[in-house]
């Protein structure tokens, strides 16, 4: 799906003047800029995550830089486009190697991206660190180099099924997009299913979603816990909404609500989509200011992925900020690997040891009318 000409517009517009605006001196007494790489997926199937993702960090870095950058020096937010392979990653990583100025990758996004980045990483034993990506897959390695922050695919399966006990709910169906999701995530869904003592019916999609929306019996469960991306959720909502029975689809952190909206899906079917971050309209001040810095720098509603970008972005400023002496490759990886426990504008990053220690998921709802409740 085409960014908006109004959307492509400021985009291109923020990422020529990330602007130094604080920074008022004549380009030769003014202090160097800190780089900070952003690798984002731009295949098909992820645009719609990581494009939302994008406009939040880039809200948040402008935010910082017109506040005085870090420590008094502008940051450069690099925003570098792969397609997802893992030879995009490679190149792409290998540029940012040869840029001294680099002295963190922050806010990767889409799982894909973060994955590979992270072996990447791993396997070169780098010396740069890898902060806040957006990573749904809490079973890679840990390591000395990235930095997740956000809570993982495991933990939001685990709430959402958790939260139909409390309804009452016995028994819920799990809908994976593809096979290959099927390979990737029935293990978390079964173990999940287990923990909540709910009896688990799997359905995997074999390339036409609208059909299987339309040809579900009615003795498939009410509730069905959605494994897949965006544009699968719109297919298969499609064919639901055929169906007499009332159902409910409860999908994951990557699925974006405002596109299923926008494309005129669940027009019968409330989607119930789980969070890594705080509700958009929450009242904490890390919020706040990310309505309001959005507000003012782009013409764009809240949205859950923007504003996981934001704060992806605001806990990597944090973390640079406290860094005593000067800002490098070196200390702002000797920084990370800390791990301290961070207060982000009322967002708390957390780690137990080497591994993130995050569980914080909400949810939200689209209704058949066409709002986003929560």
């Amino acid at each position: 799906m085409p960014l908006p000409l109004r959307r492509r517009s400021l985009l291109a517009a923020t990422a020529a003047a990330l602007a130094f605006p604080a920074f008022a001196q004549s380009a030769r007494s003014s202090p160097r800029p800190l780089v900070v790489a952003q690798m984002h997926d731009v295949s098909a199937a992820e645009q719609d995550v990581t494009r939302d993702f994008l406009v939040g960090a880039r809200a948040a870095w402008q935010d910082i830089n017109a506040h005085g950058g870090v420590r008094g020096r502008p940051v450069q937010h690099l925003a570098l486009e792969v397609e997802g392979s893992k030879a995009g990653v490679q190149d792409a990583w290998q540029a940012l190697r040869e840029n001294p100025a680099c002295v963190a990758l922050s806010g990767t996004v889409s799982d894909a991206v973060s994955m590979e980045l992270a072996a990447a990483l791993r396997e070169e034993d780098a010396g740069i660190s890898h902060a806040a990506p957006w990573l749904q897959n809490g079973s890679i390695a840990a390591d000395e180099r990235t930095f997740p922050i956000f809570s993982g695919r495991q933990e939001q399966i685990a709430h959402a099924l958790r939260s139909l006990t409390v309804s009452g709910m016995r028994d819920v169906g799990a809908v994976f997009a593809s096979a290959r999701a099927s390979r990737l995530y029935a293990g978390d869904v079964q173990r999940a299913a287990q923990a909540a003592q709910l009896k688990l019916s799997s359905f995997v999609a074999e390339g036409d979603l609208a059909r299987l929306g339309r040809r579900l019996g009615p003795d498939t469960p009410a509730v069905l816990l959605f494994l897949g991306g965006t544009p699968e959720l719109v297919q298969f909502t499609q064919g639901l909404d055929r169906q007499a029975r009332q159902r409910y689809v409860v999908a994951l952190a990557d699925v974006n609500l405002q596109v299923v909206q926008q494309a005129g899906a669940a027009r019968t079917t409330p989607v119930i989509a789980t969070q890594s971050v705080p509700l958009v309209t929450a009242a904490i001040p890390v919020v706040r200011r990310y309505r309001e810095v959005l507000a003012r720098l782009f013409d764009e509603p809240p949205t859950a992925l923007s504003l996981a970008g934001f704060i992806a972005a605001r806990y990597t400023f944090e973390v640079l900020a406290g860094i005593e002496g000067p800002v490098t490759r070196a200390s702002a990886l000797a920084a990370f690997q800390k791990r301290e426990d961070r207060d982000v504008g009322g967002y708390w990053v957390r780690y137990q040891g080497q591994r993130r220690s995050a569980s914080f998921v909400t949810q939200s709802m689209l209704t058949p009318d066409g709002r986003v409740v929560g």
